[in-house]
């Protein structure tokens, strides 16, 4: 739980995603300057991996509506996903598994998230064993996380977005080029 989570444990968190983002660009790591644990929506729920090292990984969730298409529909959003750099490659990512048993207890029909296409050969992997399925072509729309008023309050972006049936089949995704995301990026 989100609230379970002291000062120490947010600046511990902070310097993860720095280290975690910054080599991918400066730009990523900037949200998480002052100590904050969040890019853009706060998670719900965070999974986080531990090793004599420190945090090991990290993944957020958030319930919350989005819209694929014309139909409104319940997701647990999974975001804010790292592994600390020294132990990328080693099938830590397969550990997203461990979230089954939380994503079924909050009832929705799927998991969602998105990556960049830079993302693609990472996921599919995923994809190939069956946990989830990778969607191209969709357009997802979100809300800045902060308002600037020389910028638009949205943000439109070609991204592969990542689905794991949770209480229905991937039969039962509604179809759609543009997914409204009702709040910001998780």
């Amino acid at each position: 739980w989100e609230n379970e989570l002291d000062r120490s444990d947010h600046s511990e968190l902070c310097e993860f995603f720095k280290k975690t983002y910054g080599p991918t660009g400066a730009f990523n790591a900037k949200p998480f300057e002052g100590g904050r644990s969040w890019a853009g929506a706060r998670p719900e729920r965070r999974a986080i991996g531990y090793d004599s090292r420190g945090i090991a990984s990290h993944m957020g969730l958030l319930r919350r509506f989005i819209k694929v298409g014309e139909t409104d529909l319940a997701v647990a959003e999974l975001g804010l996903y790292g592994v600390r750099p020294d132990l990328e490659g080693m099938g830590i990512g397969h550990s997203v598994g461990a979230l089954f048993p939380t994503l079924r207890e909050l009832g929705v029909p799927f998991a969602f998230g998105t990556v960049r296409h830079a993302m693609r050969s990472h996921v599919e992997r995923y994809a190939r064993a069956g946990m989830l399925s990778v969607l191209t072509g969709v357009s997802v729309r979100s809300t800045l996380p902060d308002f600037h008023p020389y910028m638009p309050p949205t943000r439109t972006e070609d991204l592969l977005v990542l689905i794991i049936p949770i209480g229905r089949t991937m039969n039962e995704w509604p179809s759609g080029t543009l997914i409204e995301r009702n709040g910001p990026v998780l």
